[in-house]
């Protein structure tokens, strides 16, 4: 069974830049160990400043994200760089093309 998971948060401006780069990292990170059952988007909004993630796995594979190196670096701080708190919620895929398997 897949879990999906929506986050929608907003940075503060001086720190958007540098929360897109920790991102880019964990995606580069991804990349080289290629975790099966792991589907993740992350999208910065036009406002600049507006992010959103989109997390789906298997229950298997539930702990990837935390054990990499790239996310625990991308989570360190990110209290420092937020403004206001995150949007959290679980989400069932209605449909999805080449982008999320129900």
């Amino acid at each position: 069974m897949k879990t999906t998971t929506v986050i929608r948060y907003r940075m503060r401006a001086d720190t958007a830049d540098e929360n897109q780069r920790l991102i880019e990292a964990v995606f580069a990170e991804l990349a080289e160990g290629k975790p099966d059952g792991l589907h993740y988007a992350a999208l910065r909004l036009d406002d600049g400043v507006s992010f959103v993630h989109i997390v789906s796995h298997d229950e298997d594979d539930a702990d990837v994200l935390p054990t990499l190196g790239s996310f625990q670096k991308f989570l360190a701080d990110f209290g420092d760089r937020v403004d206001g708190k995150p949007d959290r919620s679980d989400a069932g895929v209605v449909g999805s093309y080449r982008f999320l398997t129900p």
